[in-house]
C-alpha cells in the first residue's frame, strides 16, 4: 500500500522527508512515495529506509498562485503530480501535503472528486482538550467560509466517522458552535442546521460557546469555515500568549526562578501538550480519498503524525463510512413523508 507525500510548498520540507522517513519505519507494511524535486530529497533521505520512493516534480505551487489556474499551468509541480500518482495507482491509499491550502483543497476537489452526495468537503483539525490525552475537532477549520445550512449536518456526519476511525470513540459528542447553549441561539444559518443536524444518528449534544471549545466535554465542533478559522487561530494565539506570560512570570523574581526549577517538568509537559505539531494536520473528509493537509510549517513530529492518522483513516474504511452515510442521510430527505403517502 503506497502513501503519497507533497513536499513541495511547505516551510520546511527537510523536516517534512525526516517525518516521512521516521514514519516509514514504524509502518514498514506501506511504501512512502515523497513528491517533489528529487535532488533535494536524496540529499536529505535516511538511506537505510527501503520503504521510501521519489517522484521526480520540479515545480511548486506557491501561496501567491491562483489555485485553480496554477493547478492547470503547473502540471510537473509536486501538488498535481502528487495527485496524479494518487489516482493513477489502485495500491494508494491517501495524500498529504504541506502546500498552499487554497491549492490543496481546489486540486483535491477538481482532481480527486467528491463523494457522491457530499455539498462540500470539510476541513477537520484537531486541538488539546483540558482532559488529558484528549482532542476535540473542528469541523469545518476554514475550506468553506460561505456555509448553507445543509452543509453543516454534512460535517457533522463526516467528522463523527473521522474521529470513530482516529480515536476509536464509537459515540463521539458533537456540538453546534454558537452564541449560546440554548437551542434558539445562533444566527439564521446556525438555527436552520440546528434541527438538520438534531435529526442525524449521531451523538448531537446541542448548542455550545466558543469558552467550552477545549473544555473535554466535546469530541466534535459543527461550525462553518470562517468562524472555525477564527476558533482555531484564536486558540492557538491565546496559548501561545499564555505560555509566554508564564514564562515571563516564571524569571520575574530569584523565587520565581526557583519555583520554576520545581515546576519545569510539568512546565514542559504543559508546552508539549499544547504543541499543534503532535496532532498531525487537518483531514479534508468527503473526497473519494483519504486527505491531510498539515501545516506548512509542519516538522518531522506533524508529518508522522499526519501519516499515523492517514493510516487509521484507512485501515478503518473512513472514506467508505462516509460514504454509507452520507447516501443513507440522502436517502432518508428524498423518501416521502407520511402525509405525503397517505
Amino acid at each position: 500500500m503506497k502513501i503519497i507525500i507533497d513536499i513541495g510548498g511547505c516551510d520546511y520540507p527537510d523536516k517534512m522527508i525526516l517525518g516521512v522517513c521516521n514514519a516509514a519505519k514504524a509502518h514498514p507494511d506501506y511504501q512512502m512515495v515523497l513528491v517533489g524535486d528529487k535532488e533535494f530529497i536524496e540529499q536529505h533521505l535516511d538511506k537505510t529506509v527501503n520503504n521510501v520512493i521519489i517522484e521526480h516534480a520540479p515545480d511548486i505551487i506557491t501561496n501567491e498562485d491562483s489555485p485553480t489556474r496554477a493547478i492547470r499551468q503547473k502540471p510537473n509541480s509536486s501538488l498535481v503530480r502528487a495527485i496524479s500518482v494518487l489516482n493513477e495507482s489502485d495500491d494508494a491509499i491517501g495524500f498529504i501535503s504541506g502546500g498552499s491550502t487554497g491549492a490543496v483543497l481546489t486540486a483535491s476537489t477538481l482532481l480527486i472528486g467528491r463523494i457522491k452526495g457530499v455539498h462540500r468537503a470539510v476541513l477537520a483539525s484537531l486541538m488539546p482538550c483540558a482532559v488529558d490525552g484528549k482532542l476535540v475537532c473542528i469541523a469545518d477549520c476554514g475550506a468553506n467560509v460561505d456555509c448553507n445550512p445543509e452543509f453543516l449536518p454534512q460535517f457533522a456526519l463526516m467528522a463523527h466517522y473521522y474521529i470513530k476511525a482516529v480515536f476509536g470513540i464509537e459515540n463521539p459528542t458533537v456540538g453546534l458552535l454558537s452564541n449560546g447553549a440554548e437551542d434558539k441561539k445562533g444566527d439564521e444559518r446556525t438555527k436552520a442546521a440546528f434541527p438538520l443536524i438534531k435529526a442525524l444518528p449521531i451523538n448531537f449534544v446541542g448548542n455550545m460557546e466558543a469558552r467550552y471549545a477545549m473544555s473535554g466535554d466535546y469530541d466534535i465542533i459543527v461550525c462553518d469555515g470562517f468562524a472555525g478559522n477564527v476558533l482555531v487561530k484564536s486558540v492557538e494565539g491565546t496559548a501561545k500568549t499564555v505560555m509566554k506570560l508564564v514564562k515571563q512570570a516564571m524569571t520575574s523574581s530569584f523565587k520565581a526562578k526557583m519555583g520554576a526549577l520545581l515546576l519545569k517538568k510539568s512546565i514542559t509537559a504543559l508546552k508539549d501538550k499544547m504543541d499543534y505539531h503532535a496532532y498531525g494536520g487537518a483531514a479534508f473528509l468527503g473526497l473519494n480519498k483519504p486527505v491531510i493537509k498539515t501545516h506548512g510549517s509542519s516538522n518531522e513530529v506533524s508529518t508522522a503524525a499526519s501519516v499515523n492518522n492517514l493510516i487509521r483513516m484507512h485501515e478503518h474504511n473512513t472514506v467508505e463510512e462516509i460514504r454509507i452515510g452520507i447516501s443513507a442521510i440522502e436517502a432518508a430527505a428524498e423518501a416521502p413523508s407520511e402525509g405525503e403517502k397517505q
